[in-house]
């Protein structure tokens, strides 16, 4: 036992700090000296050789580890060997995650141990194996072999699709029962179609709406089913919505860079939205990359001297990327001269790459969840829009991520007045002078909460921001209607530098934030006037119905 123990710590001390992440190059890059208290380790190694002899001596009465949702069914506790797996691998885990914790290095290092860690552990777990999971074991025998012939039809029918099924796919159908507010797309060019929306009330407010979502990912996680469509929303609030559909990259677009995307997506829809609409300035939203991009492009055309956009709303969005959570443990310059010399001239990324990536940041509810249901149980994952958005993935041009990965991720170069240049102009964030609502999510392991809570200290203008509760997606689709969670405000106005002392003078309120949203849009909407009675104007006609056809491209 203590040579094992010798031999984990060993291989933590020799792990390729570099090979961490999709495609993350090791060769050639200087390794992190990786070291261990001496008596820290001892007392490691003390308290795991106390707790397995612990262990040992039960030996078949082991009880099952509580509060694990992968050994909660009562079959695991009926089970003395499937018990006795269970019990032994948190152990295992507990002390694996104790020692990664122990590690004398810096951060990131220590960061990224943890990080292959976790992954190891997740893929580990004896739930993850027929020969251990007694829970689909007895489904084996309850059903008669049925279940191991439907997960090998899974398995097979994965395989074909190229990913794990999260939901039913086969029940969703974009245009049918998820993206079905009613709209016509107005506009489209090589890299984008804007849609504009039917107003659902008889008069709209004069300043009209744009919402640049994720290139990332498809539109519609903004309109997924007509009870928790932000579009629909925005709408029925008296809005004149537009929104701004990707297209989904291909070898047309492996040139496109984060100069087009700006000039020829963002910039240009603001154009298109403002003759249109004859409206003088417009509100615009940004989420995620997509509030990235919008902030770029304000920057971007307040340098050329225009102000085109009135207010502005971020969610969940970074633009000053000092805290960028757990995806930093992906970043470093060896890494980003990689994907500068694989496709920073050309090529995609490709979207399952991508979904990949974002999936094993939460690997026991991502993956290996629909591993044990899909594979070892037979079972279908049931209907579920988000996940079916989660998974309908998409490319990305490859110069453009080149450079989003170092100018953003890896310099922070947005927040550091003219030190990038884009479309010909040296950005200023602080020349980004208008009202801006800012949302950030609690829990959200992509954007992080103080990482959204940053562009209060960006932007000079009024500024509003509110925390919600939950993740990436689930804080920000969260309408009013469904009662749930809840959010911070603080009253006072101020915005001290962290988010931490920020939410000790907030004041939490239950239910979703879209109301709050809500109210302080339109008071920047302007008066209200007739509702248009028909989509677009002169020159840009209804050219198809909402969706559209970008966003129905598969990658």
């Amino acid at each position: 036992m203590t040579e094992n123990w010798a031999k984990v710590v060993q291989s933590l001390q020799n792990m390729d700090m570099g090979a961490l992440g999709a495609g993350m190059p090791g060769a050639g890059a200087k390794q992190p000296e990786i070291r261990f208290s001496p008596a820290k380790l001892q007392a490691l190694q003390q308290q795991y050789l106390q707790d397995a002899m612990g262990l040992f001596s039960q030996s078949m009465t082991a009880v099952v580890p509580k509060g694990d949702k992968r050994f909660a069914d009562e079959a695991w506790g009926c089970n003395p060997v499937a018990a006795y797996a269970a019990a032994v691998y948190t152990l295992n885990a507990r002390a694996m995650m104790a020692l990664a914790d122990a590690v004398e290095s810096d951060e990131k290092t220590r960061t990224r141990i943890r990080f292959a860690v976790e992954q190891w552990m997740a893929a580990a777990a004896p739930s993850n194996f027929l020969a251990f999971n007694a829970e689909a074991q007895k489904k084996a025998l309850d059903t008669k072999g049925e279940s191991i012939a439907k997960g090998m039809q899974n398995l097979l029918h994965d395989m074909r699709q190229g990913h794990v099924s999260m939901t039913d796919e086969s029940v969703f159908e974009v245009g049918k029962n998820v993206a079905t507010t009613e709209g016509a797309v107005v506009f489209e060019n090589a890299y984008f179609q804007l849609i504009e929306y039917k107003p659902l009330t008889t008069k709209v407010y004069e300043r009209p709406f744009l919402m640049v979502p994720p290139c990332i990912n498809k539109f519609y996680i903004l309109d997924l089913q007509p009870e928790n469509s932000l579009v629909r929303y925005a709408v029925e609030q008296g809005h004149r919505t537009f929104v701004v559909s990707w297209r989904n990259p291909d070898a047309s677009l492996a040139k496109a860079t984060w100069d087009d995307y700006i000039e020829q997506a963002v910039i240009k829809a603001i154009a298109v939205t403002q003759e249109i609409t004859g409206a003088p300035t417009i509100n615009a939203l940004g989420f995620c990359v997509g509030g990235t991009m919008l902030g770029t492009a304000l920057a971007v055309l307040a340098a050329q001297g225009e102000k085109p956009v009135a207010s502005a709303t971020f969610l969940t969005s970074l633009l000053d990327f000092t805290d960028t959570g757990i995806l930093d443990v992906f970043i470093d310059e060896a890494f980003v001269k990689y994907r500068e010399k694989e496709m920073g001239k050309g090529g995609l990324m490709k979207g399952k790459d991508l979904a990949s990536t974002f999936s094993f940041l939460r690997p026991n509810d991502l993956v290996w969840n629909y591993v044990v249901g899909n594979y070892l149980k037979g079972e279908t994952p049931p209907p579920f829009d988000l996940l079916y958005w989660n998974s309908d993935c998409t490319n990305l041009p490859g110069p453009w991520y080149a450079w989003y990965l170092r100018n953003t991720y890896l310099e922070n170069n947005l927040v550091k007045p003219g030190k990038a240049t884009v479309c010909g102009e040296k950005l200023n964030l602080n020349l980004v002078d208008m009202p801006v609502y800012i949302y950030g999510s609690r829990e959200d392991h992509i954007v992080p909460i103080g990482g959204a809570y940053a562009s209060t200290q960006v932007f000079p203008g009024k500024k509003r921001f509110v925390m919600g509760a939950s993740g990436h997606i689930a804080g920000v689709i969260n309408p009013p209607a469904k009662g749930k969670r809840s959010h911070w405000i603080r009253a006072d106005g101020k915005f001290p530098k962290s988010q931490a002392t920020w939410l000790e003078g907030a004041t939490e309120y239950p239910g979703s934030w879209w109301p709050d949203w809500s109210a302080w849009l339109k008071s920047h909407a302007g008066k209200q006037i007739a509702a248009p009675k028909t989509y677009g104007k002169g020159k840009y006609k209804a050219m198809e119905p909402a969706p559209g056809s970008y966003v129905k491209a598969k990658a």
